[in-house]
């Protein structure tokens, strides 16, 4: 994206920059670009867009999703189409995802995958050019594209490419942290955050705010994102707002987290993707055993995530695991030649770590790997309050119980464009032209000299340590198994930590606990939602697991829904969740699945 930001006012009496625009996008990944990239191509004002990041330009999360894009392009199995994207997506969701936005995306993901291919995205390919596909979890057919294991960084490449071509402007280490609304709470007025190299506060006077910033998956011990990303500032920020938040007990736990001594802290929790296992690997216990043929004799290692996540931590459990609480993955048995080709970060990374894929096996356990849940919106990716859009791994509504493996890039792609699309035509059409903003900078004020206070706390408790209490919290109460006097014992633990929460010891706002002090702020409020929402649902449903209520009970085949009450308490409520159309219906019933001993 191009380097030149919009116009702004000069810093005057305020202490704050003031930047006027019609639309903010927070959250440089791969949502936010094909947003901005979609309100250009339909005749927006580049210098009426921003997107801004919280890190540097190009070092989004994105990057770090390696397996593959999903697409019904039929490369190698013609039978497939969107119709069977969408069933296996709604099965892998045990029936809790929004139909008719599991529609969106997979009705729109071959044209857009052959659009990314326009803009040069670097594609493996078939031995006659095409884009080529592979196996992943639970998916009936080979329809996840990829770029070898890079396919996130590819994507992300792609579009900054696309987006600079089109001059769309951006701006690097920003730090969002409050949403300002009228006092109704109806109609959104701006977002105010800092400059986190400068310390300089920032007003964004915006018609539309869109938030692309990631999950919450962060919050957890062990989890696949770096310890800054995924730490639910999207999700804060519009519950926060006024916007409602949805299905937020359901975190993935992705099978294959790296694990052991040999890897190193700075290596713990992170993502061995499952493309290993899409393209042959196989899971081992300590004792030899390829134990998942006593889970899932059909699917074996590419079952559901879930599935898959649990029968790895129940071996560890019950004493069959390695010394450091994981088990074994094993790819020794394709050749060296076509593990590079296939999977040349992962061996590369492995190599580096002083491990030969190609020879030995790497260990790898469970970790915290994408919220299903996020903020709830409608079609176009619009939350309650009027202005303010969410799209991403920060929206809810695609992934149900369980997300489909390859399905997150295909939401930030179908979605960013769904959304663009809509703000296009709402900024075009004048819908967003005369909204009041004399009570803006009023907030705007206060809010600063609030940031100004907690810059200068000098208290008891250091921010980053009380982030990861909150972490540990999480994984013990809160973690692939949940029961019910856990997760009341994780509330009343969470009370205690807000307490003390109240009482920092913080620096300067250019000082890294400055940063952790908000970052504690918004995950005090989505742990919160994870804790009520785990305890509600009474029920077993794909990444929700209950040891107290084990089985699946279908009158639970409701979405869970967070917001606020009157005196600002976090209040629940459940909606029914509609049927697929006929078209998805008949797949279903045609009862499609993956036959993984094609692989052997």
């Amino acid at each position: 994206m191009s380097s030149d930001i919009p116009d702004r006012d000069e810093p005057c009496e305020r202490a704050y920059e003031t930047v006027e625009l019609g639309v903010l996008v927070v959250g440089a990944g791969a949502a936010g670009a094909r947003t901005a990239i979609e309100l250009v191509e339909r005749g927006v004002d580049p210098e009426d867009v921003l997107v801004i990041g919280k890190r540097s330009h190009g070092d989004a999360h994105t990057t770090w999703a390696r397996g593959g894009i999903n697409g019904a392009l039929g490369t190698h199995d013609p039978e497939d189409d969107w119709t069977v994207h969408a069933a296996d997506t709604l099965r892998e969701g045990h029936f809790l995802n929004d139909p008719e936005k599991v529609q969106t995306v997979t009705r729109r993901m071959p044209p857009a995958l052959r659009e990314l291919d326009d803009w040069g995205m670097a594609y493996s390919r078939t031995a006659d050019g095409g884009i080529d596909q592979r196996y992943f979890g639970a998916q009936s057919f080979r329809r996840t594209a990829f770029a070898g294991d890079h396919t996130g960084e590819s994507l992300l490449e792609t579009l900054i490419g696309r987006a600079r071509e089109l001059s769309v402007p951006y701006r690097e280490n920003v730090f969002v942290t409050r949403l300002l609304a009228d006092d109704a709470g109806e109609r959104l007025l701006g977002a105010a955050g800092f400059d986190t190299d400068t310390g300089e506060f920032v007003l964004f006077e915006a018609d539309v705010v869109v938030l692309a910033a990631g999950g919450y998956t962060s919050l957890y011990e062990r989890h696949s994102s770096r310890d800054d990303e995924n730490t639910g500032d999207g999700p804060a920020l519009a519950y926060q707002a006024g916007a409602r938040l949805m299905d937020v007990e359901f975190v993935q736990f992705h099978p294959t987290g790296m694990v052991g001594d040999r890897y190193g802290e700075d290596w713990d929790g992170r993502l061995v993707t499952e493309a290993v296992r899409g393209e042959g690997g196989r899971l081992f216990n300590a004792e030899g055993e390829r134990f998942m043929e006593r889970y899932s004799p059909d699917q074996m290692e590419l079952d559901a995530r879930d599935v898959v996540a649990r029968a790895i931590d129940r071996e560890v459990r019950e004493g069959r695991g390695t010394e450091h609480g994981g088990v074994y993955l094993d790819i020794s048995h394709r050749d060296r030649d076509f593990i590079r080709e296939r999977l040349p970060r992962m061996y590369e990374r492995f190599a580096d770590l002083g491990v030969d894929m190609a020879e030995e096996p790497v260990e790898v356990a469970p970790t915290a790997h994408y919220g299903m849940g996020g903020i709830l919106v409608d079609g176009t990716g619009e939350t309650d309050v009027d202005g303010l859009y969410a799209i991403g791994e920060t929206m809810a509504g695609v992934h149900g119980a369980n997300r489909l493996g390859g399905n997150s890039l295909a939401e930030t792609v179908a979605f960013g464009a769904v959304t663009g699309e809509a703000i296009a035509d709402r900024l075009l059409s004048g819908a967003s032209d005369g909204v009041d903003r004399s009570r803006l900078h009023d907030l705007a004020r206060i809010h600063f000299e609030d940031l100004r206070g907690l810059a200068d706390t000098d208290g008891t408790h250091d921010p980053e340590a009380l982030f990861d209490g909150l972490r540990g919290l999480l994984w013990e109460h809160a973690g692939i198994l949940r029961d019910g006097e856990g997760l009341s014992a994780g509330l009343d633990a969470l009370a205690d930590l807000r307490m003390r929460a109240s009482d920092l010891e913080v620096g300067g706002p250019t000082s890294r606990s400055f940063e952790f002090a908000m970052n504690l702020g918004f995950a005090l409020d989505v742990a919160e939602a994870i804790l009520r929402g785990a305890a509600a649902r009474t029920e077993s449903r794909g990444a929700h697991a209950r040891t107290d209520h084990p089985e699946t009970d279908p009158e639970w085949r409701r979405n869970l829904i967070v917001d606020r009450d009157s005196v600002g308490a976090m209040r629940l409520a459940t909606r029914p969740v509609d049927d697929p159309s006929e078209a998805v219906q008949a797949a279903l019933d045609a009862g499609y699945e993956l036959d993984y001993h094609q692989l052997e």
